[in-house]
């Protein structure tokens, strides 16, 4: 995953089967395969995480969730986070209009194996077919983790009042909303230039466009959505509008483990839908409008109790 520093950057075409791009007042973050990875030109700009990543993606008796319902970070996400958390294995999470994508390095695969093999059935996908992994392929002499887990840090909350919607469309129709997605993306008015959001901010810039497998999602405000033809954009059958909790006083870097699993796990607990989108600096969980007065509270009492 990578982040571009510079605003008013040009894009190349990228021919890759997971893509995604989001911008946040800080600057745009890329998370892309490695067929797409290599065909970006190098540039002083450009911010390269330099682990390599491996999404997972929990399905349900053998089905992804590919219908035009909207997911979130679901029950089924919770148990897979929240166990990785207390072996201290990082993640970054990309939820889509689809489904929920848990993304863990490489070197820590060996750890998710053996930590998620009891309650779940995992299988690699190469060139389209799928083989079961166990933990012994790929264990290289790896010892479960006993430690006690480290105490984790209480980050800030932003909660700023723009309203978002969550959506998808057919990938047919992209060529009709290319030049409003650029238009949006690069040169619709923002934050100012380096300026970091405060707890006043009253809204927040924020767009996640993903194309991933023939599958696209985006997240935008209502007054982004506002420039698209609204016949070519679907969403839920409620329509329901959604709310964001920013998470991070400062950049949050990639090494911290525990981030998503205190936010996904109240909401979780409390049947509350969410979805969650990990930038190169924050962390973004947006829930419904309806929810977001008991949501901001339930997270200040969670904050306030002491970790068991």
């Amino acid at each position: 995953m990578c982040q571009t520093r510079e605003r008013k950057s040009s894009m190349t075409s990228i021919r890759c089967k997971f893509f995604s791009l989001t911008e946040t007042p800080e600057n745009y973050t890329v998370v892309l395969d490695e067929e797409g990875f290599k065909e970006l030109q190098p540039s002083e700009h450009l911010l390269v995480e330099s682990s390599v990543w491996l999404p997972l993606n929990v399905v349900s008796n053998g089905n992804s969730s590919s219908s035009s319902q909207a997911v979130g970070v679901t029950k089924i996400a919770k148990s897979v986070i929240a166990p990785l958390a207390q072996q201290h294995v990082s993640v970054f999470m990309l939820s889509t209009y689809q489904t929920d994508f848990i993304l863990v390095r490489e070197k820590d695969l060996a750890v998710v194996i053996n930590t998620l093999e009891e309650e779940f059935n995992i299988y690699r996908e190469v060139g389209g077919e799928y083989s079961a992994v166990l933990s012994q392929d790929v264990c290289n002499g790896f010892q479960k983790n006993g430690k006690e887990a480290p105490q984790l840090t209480v980050h800030p909350l932003l909660i700023p009042q723009n309203q978002f919607c969550v959506m998808s469309l057919d990938p047919d129709t992209l060529p009709a909303i290319a030049t409003t997605l650029i238009d949006v993306l690069f040169y619709s008015n923002s934050p100012k230039e380096g300026a970091l959001p405060s707890q006043d901010l009253d809204c927040i810039k924020f767009f996640s466009f993903s194309l991933i497998d023939g599958y696209v999602s985006l997240v935008m405000d209502t007054e982004a959505q506002r420039q698209f033809p609204a016949d070519l954009l679907f969403t839920s059958s409620s329509r329901e509008l959604w709310r964001m909790v920013r998470i991070g006083g400062h950049p949050l870097g990639f090494d911290e483990c525990g981030i998503v699993a205190q936010i996904s796990q109240p909401l979780a607990d409390n049947n509350i839908s969410a979805y969650y989108i990990s930038t190169f600096s924050f962390d973004h969980a947006l829930v419904p409008e309806e929810d977001i007065v008991s949501v901001i509270e339930m997270l200040q009492q969670h904050r306030k109790e002491p970790a068991c």
